[in-house]
């Protein structure tokens, strides 16, 4: 099975960036915990990061039919990027958006996805938590899981 992680605009800055909101866990300790997860898992991996939307919907675009679901974290673009969601909108995978923060407990202008209503659900507020839930949810969408 693979599963690509896409990651959004500076996303390759956690760590660094805000860390009393994002946390000191940097990305390429989130990569390393989903590979770990998935390995366990016998699922294969494609991890993605940019800070370019045209990039972002090339990747969809291009991995879809090579992947059984995506785990995204459009970041930024997930309060105005249309481009994305046309993307997303168009797939028969699962896809599940996540976020580090909850991005309902910030400003204003977070409060709304405009790619949610085109993913089959989203989870944030957990930190890096959230996306390893983000994986066992793909995996649950892909098992046909009910419960």
């Amino acid at each position: 099975m693979k599963i690509m992680v896409i990651h959004g605009p500076n996303l390759n800055m956690l760590g660094e960036r805000e860390p009393d909101v994002y946390g000191t866990v940097t990305l390429e300790d989130i990569d390393n915990m989903l590979k770990k997860n998935a390995a366990e898992k016998d699922i294969h991996l494609i991890i993605k990061q940019s800070n370019f939307e045209g990039e972002i919907i090339n990747w969809i675009q291009q991995f879809s039919s090579s992947v059984e679901g995506i785990i995204i974290n459009p970041a930024a673009f997930t309060h105005y990027s249309v481009a994305i969601r046309d993307a997303l909108s168009n797939l028969s995978i699962p896809v599940v958006e996540v976020h580090l923060s909850n991005i309902c407990a910030r400003e204003d202008f977070r409060h709304r996805s405009v790619t949610a209503p085109v993913v089959q659900g989203q989870i944030s507020g957990f930190g890096f938590q959230s996306y390893l839930l983000g994986l066992e949810a793909v995996i649950h969408l892909l098992e046909g899981k009910e419960d």
